[in-house]
């Protein structure tokens, strides 16, 4: 029986400061599986290119302009040769172990299409934080339906695994979107069928201020309202639960961000 091929994509820009975790959290997999691991950098100007060269031969990696983040991920994607696929950001991390559970979940539930698992919250020195965030989204991903995940998008990304046989039948990332392609994704791949979960932490979100999802989750939450309504059949109450929802989820952010202040 052959060994199960994982493909890893990161796409990355000017993230040195993190991307070098990044690597290591994922060349560090151990288990019964091959890795094909990529890096698509945008054209970084902050010494990434060194940090890229020092993993020389045990990843493959590109540094050239791309049309934003899902650009990036597509162009991995398409090189992609492995069983199952996933892509994780410059400035997230995979935990021990997280490729060895992924790899027996498949192999117990051979007709799913994707998986999703626990994932923690770290700051810029990988400490954890928001646990009670990670808790509300532990809660939710237990009790998944699509129905669920059309109010509300609590699979976190970093932990996302899917067949490529999926992948050949939906498509790629739609780089149209900046901040909800993941949430398009999941969304199309759950019409394929519910996820496997996999409640251990398979991986960690690192949340600072400038990051993507800090620094602009006004416009984030308007872009997945219009994923939402791509999606979503034509029912009145599930549009008001996801209006109410996202105006609940605007509301705990901006009193964050006023507690920063």
């Amino acid at each position: 029986m052959s060994r199960t091929r994982f493909s890893i994509v990161t796409p990355s820009l000017n993230q040195a400061a993190y991307l070098g975790r990044t690597i290591e959290s994922i060349l560090g997999q151990q288990g019964d599986f091959d890795l094909e691991y990529l890096v698509l950098d945008g054209g970084s100007t902050d010494g990434s290119a060194d940090v890229l060269k020092r993993y020389e031969g045990r990843l493959r990696y590109v540094i050239e302009k791309d049309a934003g983040q899902p650009d990036a991920i597509n162009k991995g994607l398409r090189q992609a040769t492995g069983d199952l696929v996933g892509w994780v950001n410059s400035d997230d991390l995979l935990y021990p172990g997280a490729l060895a559970r992924v790899t027996a979940a498949f192999a117990a539930s051979p007709g799913a299409a994707w998986l999703h698992g626990g994932c923690e919250i770290v700051d810029e020195e990988d400490r954890p934080i928001r646990r009670w965030v990670t808790a509300y989204k532990d809660l939710r991903c237990r009790h998944y339906s699509r129905r669920a995940l059309l109010v509300e998008n609590f699979v976190s990304q970093m932990t996302v695994f899917w067949r490529r046989a999926a992948m050949e039948r939906i498509g790629l990332l739609d780089t149209s979107l900046r901040y909800s392609f993941d949430y398009e994704y999941w969304l199309r791949l759950s019409a394929l069928g519910d996820p496997l979960y996999v409640p251990e932490r398979l991986a960690a979100f690192r949340w600072y201020t400038s990051s993507k999802s800090g620094a602009n989750f006004e416009r984030q939450f308007a872009e997945d309202h219009e994923v939402f309504r791509r999606h979503a059949p034509p029912d009145r109450l599930l549009r008001l639960q996801k209006r109410l929802r996202t105006a609940e989820i605007l509301t705990a952010y901006r009193v964050m961000r006023a507690l920063r202040r």
